[in-house]
């Protein structure tokens, strides 16, 4: 492995001045910078991340806090983990995933010791009780979720009441008069899974200003629950023509539901979602949804959390930004 002296060997200066570039402690001239860069290139040298930190006070690592509830479907939340950690490596942080229990001791930890230099929260609730945590520390934090009381931290998150009633519109423009709305489990409503109701209830308000009949029901996260869900909804509802799905776990395994049933789409039953395009190809999803934007939500946050690492007088005021929700029609409404 190089050492901060092969280094300084190969570009022709001394340790120090190697330490200076590093750490931008000290102004040095391009010319030099730039045989330093060679050198660092050449040799494949990385800067100990302990050394660093003392020299820059800065850690280069970003702390991303999420759980996963064994009563949930673990691919959804991936889809969020996922682009955290590429647009911090992108950007040249490591991230240190939390998972603990007790998330609001273990967020106290990484920011009083200095682990990290600042944080992402996932699985944000509405009375998130890891707010007030971070608010105090001395790292900045963003959120990619909406809670409650939002005071002093970057917000990132889907419109979910707009993307309910984009889907609440295309089935009442083609028809549709009578419609099932699948929702999260009950017990992501009692943890507080505020975008739960937020599209919930916004499919509802649509569907009252239209006049049309709305039948709300919780899904399940696991199978065979799934299955035994669905099934006994459709066999209560057997006039409603139209199915939106606000579930992960009960739109992956539709397809296979529906087809036990003999229930043709769209022919017998038109359905709409709400999941990201990655997600629709790994399960090989056929339905007209909303896109998730999972990927866009945890670039913006990263991003923005940088800025105000590097250039807090950059960043600004905090800042609560919904992503657009779009269309994607596939095929499966008539």
């Amino acid at each position: 492995m190089a050492t901060i002296g092969d280094v300084a060997r190969h570009a022709g200066v001394s340790r120090s001045t190697v330490s200076y570039a590093l750490s931008g402690k000290r102004s040095i001239s391009e010319s030099t910078r730039a045989r330093i860069e060679e050198a660092i290139a050449s040799l494949g040298f990385t800067a100990h991340a302990g050394a660093r930190a003392l020299a820059t006070s800065q850690t280069m690592v970003i702390g991303l806090l999420t759980q996963f509830h064994q009563d949930e479907f673990a691919p959804a939340m991936l889809q969020y983990v996922l682009p955290v950690s590429d647009t911090a490596r992108e950007l040249g942080y490591d991230i240190l995933l939390v998972t603990e229990l007790d998330a609001t001791a273990a967020l106290r930890r990484v920011t009083s010791a200095g682990m990290v230099d600042g944080v992402v929260l996932l699985d944000v609730v509405h009375d998130d009780p890891r707010l007030e945590t971070l608010r105090a520390a001395p790292q900045p934090g963003a959120l990619v979720g909406l809670s409650r009381h939002t005071e002093g931290l970057d917000v990132f998150d889907l419109d979910f009441g707009e993307a309910a009633r984009i889907l609440v519109d295309h089935l009442f423009g083609l028809g549709h008069r009578e419609i099932v709305v699948v929702s999260p489990p009950k017990h992501v409503f009692e943890r507080g899974g505020a975008y739960g109701w937020r599209f919930r209830d916004a499919a509802l308000e649509r569907g009252a200003r239209y006049g049309l009949q709305m039948h709300p029901y919780y899904g399940e996260a696991q199978q065979p629950a799934i299955g035994h869900s669905i099934n006994a909804i459709l066999d209560a509802r057997p006039n409603a023509t139209a199915l939106i799905v606000h579930n992960d776990a009960t739109i992956a395994a539709l397809p296979s539901i529906l087809a036990a049933r003999g229930t043709r789409v769209p022919d017998a039953l038109s359905v709409v979602s709400l999941y990201s395009k990655d997600f629709g190809r790994s399960f090989s999803l056929p339905y007209t949804a909303v896109e998730s934007s999972p990927d866009q939500l945890g670039q913006q946050a990263v991003r923005q959390l940088v800025q105000r690492i590097t250039a807090p007088e950059l960043a600004g005021a905090p800042v609560t930004r919904f992503i657009a929700p779009e269309l994607a029609i596939r095929g499966s409404t008539a």
